[in-house]
This record gives structure tokens, sequence and C-alpha cells, in this order.
């Protein structure tokens, strides 16, 4: 699932981010959501989170329950 919709993330959820300096290469990083950050009911290049080891990102891929 993707991560362009805000009413698909909750927090808990183990997903993939990208983070903003792997934007370039894409390099994923796993982690559960602590925090979701963007407002907007979708973003095209997926929703701004905060993880549970505090790193932010957009997800690019929702995994599901850790």
């Amino acid at each position: 699932m993707s991560g362009q919709k805000r009413s698909d993330i909750r927090a808990g959820l183990l997903v993939d981010i990208v983070l903003k300096q792997n934007q370039r290469t894409g390099k994923l990083t796993r982690g559960t959501v602590k925090d979701i950050l963007t407002n907007s009911p979708t973003h095209p290049h997926g929703i701004k989170v905060r993880l549970t080891d505090g790193q932010v990102g957009r997800v690019q891929h929702i995994i599901g329950q850790p």
C-alpha cells in the first residue's frame, strides 16, 4: 500500500519511509509511526511522519502491524 493517503496511516503501523537526505537515492528506512506530520488528506510524495526513533520522512510503503 502506498503512503499517499493520510487516512491509511496511523500511529503504530510499520512503514518504509524515505528520509530527506535519501530522496535522490530512494534509500528506504523501516520503522514504526509515532506522529503524522502532514495535515492534508493526501500528498503526491507521501505523507510525512515521525518514527518512534525520531527520524522524519515521507511514507513510501505501508507494511502493516509491527
